[in-house]
């Protein structure tokens, strides 16, 4: 059993490549319910309506899709000189940089498989302006009633050639715990999920069948309800947006789901997980098995092919 290390409070936002960085702004604000909150470049800051920070997603055109950073922000500046000295250590660490919009002096580091994360500390809290100041003085922001209205990022979903040791470096080196896992019968893990505090799971990794590096699976908001995501299958039918899979409820850390293709091609995931919470301090791994994943999600629908096949940025199946 790992103990909670707390030093990483939560994910602060990710930083998203788009090919077609007009139709995927479109699409987070329009279809999704995001508000920007500025622009830098190539870059869109956009936010949900109840992360506290500036922003919960950085949108940047690119020649590909995929996933450029993960930020993760430290519980104090201890933690965060902690985890620091620790990752130089390990000899993952990439260096300082100037904090992007709303927060301080952010560290850049990778895990084995290659992707980028940054960790940081000071942060700015979003003040809205008046047309978004909120009723209830503990919301972030004024629900924009606004497509779907996702109300806050929730994980991250990344493929790894080799899903063990980076799961070990999110627990060695970050502080994290592994709730839920895939051990495949030859031994091998074929996802993990972990996480940072007392939400089930804040990082996952899968298994990338083409055995590539570096690359993206998901990333996931919350809604308030279930029932938002039934509403959201129809808002994207309206919209022309590519439903994968769902709505339906996964048996692994019993989220209920549903997975789309945002027009960049990245791979987006709706997700009510609120109902599971980590509360045991003493919190011990549930490990499934191959022949118990084969059966499903919990209602019985097949994983489809494309969950094993399809990330960002694309690569030649296997």
């Amino acid at each position: 059993m790992t103990s909670l290390l707390h030093d990483v409070a939560h994910i602060g936002h990710v930083e998203l490549l788009t090919p077609e960085p007009e139709k995927s702004l479109w699409f987070f604000t329009h279809v999704m319910g995001l508000t920007e909150n500025g622009r830098d470049g190539d870059s869109v800051y956009l936010r949900t309506w109840d992360d506290y920070e500036h922003h919960s997603l950085k949108l940047t055109g690119s020649h590909t899709s995929g996933i450029r950073r993960t930020a993760l922000r430290a519980s104090s500046q201890e933690a965060l000189d902690r985890r620091v000295k620790a990752i130089d250590a390990a000899g993952r660490g990439i260096g300082w940089i100037d904090g992007d919009a709303g927060i301080g002096p952010t560290y850049l580091f990778t895990d084995p498989d290659g992707h980028e994360y940054e960790l940081y500390w000071e942060s700015e809290r979003y003040d809205p302006p008046e047309e978004l100041r909120p009723a209830l003085k503990n919301q972030a922001q004024a629900y924009p009633g606004r497509g779907v209205c996702v109300r806050r990022l929730d994980h991250v979903n990344f493929l790894a050639a080799d899903v063990e040791p980076n799961g070990n470096f999110v627990r060695d080196l970050l502080g994290a715990r592994a709730t839920e896992q895939i051990r495949l019968d030859n031994g091998n893990l074929g996802a993990q999920w972990l996480h940072f505090g007392q939400k089930s799971y804040d990082i996952v990794y899968t298994s990338d069948w083409t055995g590539s590096n570096g690359r993206l699976h998901h990333i996931a908001f919350a809604t308030d309800t279930r029932e938002d995501i039934l509403r959201a299958a129809d808002i994207f039918l309206e919209n022309g947006v590519f439903i994968e899979t769902g709505p339906h409820k996964h048996a692994i850390q019993q989220t209920f789901f549903l997975y789309v293709y945002e027009p960049g091609g990245n791979r987006i995931e709706l997700c009510n997980p609120v109902a599971r919470l980590i509360l045991a301090p003493d919190w011990e791994t549930v490990t499934w098995t191959e022949a118990e994943r084969a059966k499903g999600q919990a209602w019985g629908l097949k994983t489809i092919e494309s969950f094993h096949t399809h990330g960002t940025p694309p690569v030649p199946a296997p």
